[in-house]
């Protein structure tokens, strides 16, 4: 049975009197066993404070950090981090690099006493689990970034941990392995039914791979859900901008009723439905976040569209990025996928071209102005 993690109002305070800095600002969160759990944020935003909290690495100022199995909860807010259980991967890899693959592997598993025949198996499993078990004899210095961090990673499943603590372990790698590596982790936490806690600042690395996300932004969790709901549902114009790309349009409710909603904006009247955080009394100030694929173009003139105008429009094959000048809203990004393919409604976009711009309501989110 994998471990559920309870986080209780965790307050972390550096320093004291006027040089104190409130790293971590009363989190309250529910982790559920087997859950690959995502803390997202910009750099300062405390999330690797409360990672380190969660793994006993720092002390907690106020507020508690419970463990439970089969609903027997054990406070560890104070518990050293030896005796947790818990498994670490860091940025940095952190291998020995006078030992082997196998002798890094095993490190763990010879500070708990076990056999070494046993200690043997072990590495070995965890080495073939994450794809590593051809190169147990050799040095950390013989192999690539990618490789070195899945030995990172068999190094911390290898002692059979209750939870999973990951610390940005893929920014010092290129984006090529990025990406390979994103699917193979989730792979490997899924397979084996381990709750995770994985800290990042990188969104697609979120989007990709998490169960739930929870944002941070000052030491505080600013929106918590799946990456769906964060993406599709913003609640904040800092969670919409954060989480991807998006325009944002001042506007005024005009009408609101039953959910379906009209704004009024210098470009234009913009209908909404159902996606809105944002006070719905007409007359309100609001901000329309529009999501750059969300938005389509056609023929000038096409019912229900903004009237813009080409600005610029950069041609990648497979995609088209544009820059749509609105009224009132210049450098509106506009993504075009299989520009010029059979589907496209319009021949090849030059700046100064007169266009529509259209969006489907569901996609509007309105948002309150900060």
């Amino acid at each position: 049975m994998s471990v559920a993690i309870q986080i209780d109002q965790i307050v972390k305070v550096f320093g004291s009197g006027q040089a104190a800095a409130r790293a971590v600002d009363g989190i309250s969160l529910d982790i559920e066993p087997g859950e690959l759990f995502f803390l997202l944020g910009p750099s300062g935003c405390g999330k690797t404070t409360l990672l380190r909290m969660i793994a006993g690495f720092n002390d907690p100022t106020s507020g508690k950090i419970k463990f439970g199995r089969d609903n027997a909860w054990k406070d560890v807010t104070h518990t050293p981090p030896n005796k947790r259980n818990t498994g670490m991967v860091f940025q940095s890899y952190a291998l020995w690099p006078h030992m082997t693959v196998e002798a890094n592997v095993a490190f763990g598993l010879g500070v708990r006493k076990v056999p070494a025949d046993e200690k043997a198996r072990r590495a070995l499993e965890a080495l073939r689990d994450v794809q590593m078990e051809a190169y147990a004899k050799r040095k950390p210095n013989q192999l690539s970034g990618g490789q070195q961090q899945r030995v990172a990673l068999a190094r911390a499943l290898v002692i059979r941990p209750d939870v999973l603590l990951l610390d940005e372990p893929l920014s010092n790698l290129d984006a090529k392995l990025r990406n390979d590596l994103r699917l193979e982790i989730r792979r490997i936490c899924k397979d084996s039914g381990l709750t995770t806690i994985y800290v990042t600042h990188d969104q697609k690395e979120a989007l990709s791979m998490a169960d739930r996300i929870a944002l941070l932004r000052d030491g505080r969790v600013v929106q918590l859900g799946s990456p769906r709901e964060l993406y599709r549902a913003p609640n904040s114009r800092f969670v919409a901008e954060f989480l991807g790309e998006t325009n944002l349009i001042s506007a005024t409710i005009s009408s609101h009723l039953d959910g379906d909603m009209t704004l009024d904006s210098d470009a234009g009247t913009i209908a909404a439905r159902a996606h809105t955080h944002a006070p719905t009394d007409q007359g309100a100030s609001v901000l329309c976040s529009l999501r750059p694929e969300a938005l389509k173009l056609s023929a000038p003139g096409t019912p229900g569209s903004l009237a813009g105008t080409v600005a610029e429009t950069t041609y990648l094959g497979e995609t088209a990025h544009h820059l749509i000048d609105l009224k009132g809203h210049p450098g509106v990004k506009v993504s075009e996928l299989n520009p010029l393919g059979a589907a496209s409604t319009h021949a090849e976009l030059k700046p100064g071209d007169p266009v529509a711009v259209s969006i489907d309501p569901a996609d509007v989110v309105v948002l309150a102005r900060d």
